[in-house]
């Protein structure tokens, strides 16, 4: 995995963090995964980081059966108040994106980001496509109440 921070990556103005990374092709999944986690825990990000994780591995899978799993680029960005993960791919051929079977088969392997982030799906980009999800940040957090994320770990670890 090769990753390469923008500019933005330490936080602007407008308080925008973007980090890319090309997953290797025997691991794609478990580097989404790491980058992901990396991303949350250096930015700070308070987002459910185990549902973070699931839904990069699955932008990953989906990529690779629905595309030509070749190539594939994680973006994952930061801005106040989202965290949003893209994977980006080079499956287009032909009219393959137009036809309602591979729109039907992209849908399909996107329906757990559906059900739980505030957004997802995929588009088209000059060089195929990218599908993404979109995490809001914990209301608390975003209105600076100080409660942690769901999924984020607290008090000292017993039941």
């Amino acid at each position: 995995m090769t990753t390469q921070a923008s500019p933005a990556a330490r936080g602007g103005p407008d308080g925008l963090r973007h980090k890319r990374a090309r997953l290797s092709a025997g691991t794609p999944a478990a580097d989404a995964v790491a980058a992901v986690r990396a991303a949350i825990g250096e930015w700070q990000v308070p987002v459910d980081r185990g549902l973070a994780a699931v839904l990069a591995s699955d932008l990953v899978i989906n990529a690779v059966t629905s595309g030509t799993g070749e190539s594939l680029m994680l973006s994952v960005r930061c801005t106040s108040g989202q965290f949003r993960v893209e994977v980006h791919d080079r499956s287009f051929t032909g009219d393959s994106w137009e036809s309602a079977e591979s729109e039907a088969k992209a849908d399909r392997g996107l329906q757990l980001a559906a059900m739980t982030a505030a957004e997802s799906g995929h588009y088209r980009t000059p060089a195929g496509r990218a599908v993404f999800y979109v995490l809001a940040f914990a209301p608390a957090a975003a209105t600076g109440g100080g409660q942690a994320p769901r999924g984020a770990a607290s008090g000292d670890g017993e039941p």
